[in-house]
């Protein structure tokens, strides 16, 4: 099967809607994607018929069972993990983050280091400064190229050291869409000997994660990020599952993925994320396995998306008045996601959001939380930036509308 926007844009209740009359544009995907029926169908029809709690003898719960065992296999595909079992799920990233770095952080001592960076989202920032706050461990934040907003690897290399006990890093940027050599990140800290952490929840919506050939230690992503409900998403490596010691209730259990799951789970959501998983999978071949129909479905998405990523560069490029912060060049595509970061000249980031908002076109201002390279940049007293991201189900003709919106304001 061959995939087009038109094929997709009819699952989506949300992208057929208007609004006085006029069409509504959603170009805010790196905020949160729209979600396709198939998903809203299996988590009503989970709460309406199933809603029940785990390791009851009765039928509901013996469905709650399944919900989770399936999820925990669909997320295993989608990041191709050795066992169904390295996958735990939380309320969100942010929360399985603050939560493991707790585990984590247990044996640090006065002395060690770690390493964040300035083009992350603050949910891996701060909760490592916090942690490292309360054992005595120094901090080291890898700088940003302002040239083109990518991660200085250089600077990266040099902090590394025998005191190194965890990087954490993005593995793409969810402002300027910059993507981060992870694999190389991997090996120079392993060669340190220590651990790397790493968030992929602006990069699972537009590449296929493999965390066996990453052979990172940690994983984290969020299935509202790819056309599913808020449902947080850790990889554990098989290692750190039974090693780490997490902080949880005495009667839960002491095996696998559960001895990280704090509390009764999103079973309505977890039901919502193995529909997403199974959208994202629709233009394999029947009979494949899932990883499999996910491998050729993640294909076509990133070849439309390097045609919508193509077009928006090179209309950019001829307007001078609209300063772009991040990889400007539209020979190099593939070096990120198609989201950007902008600023008109004489509108602040805020004015624009709001003239666009009232024209139903949904895109972000400020610093979406990514405060190292908005403070690199110098713009946070500013307002920040619009971003502006497009998902596979964005189109060539939402693009020139965009434009002769943001030509208005010239």
């Amino acid at each position: 099967m061959t995939f087009t926007p038109d094929s997709v844009r009819p699952q989506f209740q949300a992208l057929s809607q208007t609004i006085e009359s006029h069409p509504v544009l959603f170009l805010d995907g790196p905020g949160g994607s729209q979600v396709p029926t198939s998903v809203l169908t299996a988590m009503t029809e989970y709460l309406g018929y199933s809603n029940s709690n785990l390791g009851g003898h009765f039928f509901s719960s013996q469905n709650t069972n399944v919900v989770m065992d399936n999820a925990r296999t669909a997320c295993a595909a989608l990041l191709n993990a050795p066992s169904s079992n390295n996958i735990v799920f939380g309320a969100n990233m942010t929360s399985l983050t603050f939560q493991l770095s707790r585990a984590i952080s247990r044996d640090w001592k006065a002395g060690d280091e770690i390493i964040v960076t300035a083009l992350d989202h603050y949910s891996n920032v701060s909760s490592w400064q916090q942690a490292a706050e309360e054992k005595g461990v120094v901090v080291h934040q890898v700088r940003v190229n302002t040239d083109d907003c990518t991660l200085d690897m250089e600077h990266f290399y040099s902090l590394l050291s025998d005191k190194t006990v965890l990087v954490a890093t993005t593995y793409a940027s969810n402002t300027t869409g910059s993507l981060v050599d992870v694999e190389s990140m991997v090996a120079a800290t392993h060669h340190f000997g220590a651990m790397i952490y790493v968030d992929a929840v602006h990069y699972a919506p537009h590449h296929l994660i493999d965390v066996q050939t990453l052979e990172c230690d940690f994983l984290v992503c969020s299935a509202y990020k790819f056309f599913g409900p808020h449902v947080g998403i850790a990889y554990i490596s098989p290692f750190y599952l039974d090693s780490l010691s997490p902080y949880k209730v005495e009667p839960a259990t002491n095996i696998g993925p559960g001895r990280f799951e704090t509390g009764t789970q999103s079973f309505e959501g977890l039901a919502g994320v193995s529909a997403a998983i199974e959208y994202l999978a629709q233009w394999g071949t029947k009979g494949d396995s899932l990883r499999e129909r996910l491998v050729t479905s993640f294909i076509q998405y990133q070849q439309h998306e390097l045609v919508l990523t193509h077009y928006f560069l090179n209309k950019l490029g001829s307007r001078s008045w609209i300063s772009l912060f991040g990889i400007s060049d539209p020979e190099h595509c593939q070096r990120r996601t198609p989201t950007f970061a902008i600023r008109l000249k004489g509108h602040t980031p805020d004015q624009v959001a709001k003239k666009l908002g009232l024209n139903h076109v949904c895109v972000w201002n400020g610093h979406f939380y990514a405060l190292g390279l908005i403070r690199q940049l110098e713009l946070e007293e500013s307002g920040g930036v619009v971003r502006i991201g497009f998902m596979h189900y964005n189109t060539i003709d939402e693009i020139d509308y965009l434009f002769s919106l943001l030509d208005a304001l010239a």
